[in-house]
C-alpha cells in the first residue's frame, strides 16, 4: 500500500477535482493556456453569452456568443493562478476567489471580448479526422506521440481532459483499448508516460527507433528523457486505424520496462 502522497498523485488528484466535480475547464484552468479550442456551455438555446468590455458584470456589454457557439480561442484568464499556487492554496482560499473570467475570441480571432468562465468547457464538438500529419507515416507516429506528452502535460496541469481518457483518447488510441487503457492508469499509481510517482522531468526527446523503426506495419517510436537525473526510455508501438476513414496512426501500445498499456 502506498501511504505517502507523491507529487504524481498531488497533480493527478487537483486535475481530478477539476473533471469529475463538474466544474467547467474555463473555470478550471489555471494559467491562462489549455485545450485548443472552446465552447459555450449552460446557456439557453434561445439566449446568448455576453461579451463584456472587462472581467466582471460591471463592465458594458459589447457583443455576444451564440448558445452553440464552439471553436472559441482563450487569450487569458483572471484571477491568474499558476499550478503551483493553486496546489499551495487550501479549499477555503481556492473557494473564495472572485469569480473566473476570460478574455475570448471567436474562431477566426475577429471577436473579442470577456465572458465569465462558468460557461466555457473545452470544445467537444466532433472534428474532422485528421489522417496524416505529412507523407510519411513514421513522421506521422512521432508528432502523434508529440502531441500526446503535450496534452498529457496540460491535464496534470488542470488545463485539459486526460489524453487517457474518453473523448481525447480517440485521438490518440484505438476505440476497442481505450477503457482498458482508462483504467490501468486510474489504478496505476505512477504517471503513465512517466513510470514514476515523484517526476522531475529533462531532456526529453521524442524519435523513431534507431534500429527498426518499421516492422511489418508496426511503427516503434521511442521517448528518451531523465527523471531526477536517471535516463529512462518508453516505447510506443503504432499502427495504421483502418477502422476510421482515412486510416489514422493511433497507438497500440505503451511499454516501460516493467508494464505496458494496454
Amino acid at each position: 500500500m502506498i501511504t505517502r502522497i507523491s507529487r504524481f498523485a498531488a497533480r493527478w488528484g487537483l486535475a481530478a477535482l477539476f473533471v469529475t466535480t463538474g466544474v467547467p475547464m474555463g473555470q478550471a484552468q489555471l494559467d491562462g493556456h489549455g485545450p485548443d479550442a472552446w465552447q459555450v456551455t449552460g446557456v439557453a438555446v434561445n439566449d446568448e453569452l455576453n461579451m463584456r468590455m472587462g472581467p466582471g458584470t460591471d463592465y458594458p456589454v459589447i457583443r455576444a456568443f451564440p448558445h452553440d457557439a464552439a471553436g472559441l480561442q482563450q487569450v487569458t484568464c483572471v484571477p491568474f493562478i499558476t499550478f503551483e499556487q493553486s496546489v499551495a492554496m487550501s479549499d477555503a482560499e481556492r473557494k473564495n476567489l472572485p469569480p473566473r473570467w476570460c478574455l475570448m475570441s471567436d474562431a477566426d480571432r475577429a471577436t473579442h471580448g470577456w465572458v465569465a468562465g462558468r460557461f466555457l468547457m473545452e470544445d467537444q464538438t466532433p472534428q474532422v479526422e485528421a489522417t496524416q500529419t505529412s507523407d510519411d507515416p513514421v513522421a506521422s507516429a512521432v508528432a502523434l506521440v508529440e502531441k500526446l506528452y503535450a496534452r498529457h502535460d496540460q491535464y496534470m496541469r488542470g488545463q485539459s481532459s486526460s489524453p487517457f481518457e474518453s473523448p481525447v483518447a480517440h485521438e490518440f488510441f484505438f476505440a476497442g483499448d481505450i477503457p482498458q487503457i482508462a483504467a490501468s492508469v486510474r489504478d496505476a499509481g505512477a504517471d503513465p508516460l512517466y513510470n514514476a510517482q515523484d517526476t522531475d522531468i529533462s531532456g526529453l526527446a521524442i524519435m523513431p527507433d534507431p534500429d527498426t523503426p518499421v516492422l511489418r506495419g508496426m511503427i516503434t517510436v521511442q521517448a528518451a528523457y531523465s527523471n531526477f537525473g536517471q535516463p529512462q526510455t518508453v516505447e510506443f508501438n503504432l499502427r495504421p486505424d483502418t477502422a476510421r476513414d482515412g486510416a489514422p496512426i493511433r497507438i497500440m501500445r505503451v511499454q516501460h520496462d516493467d508494464w505496458m498499456l494496454p
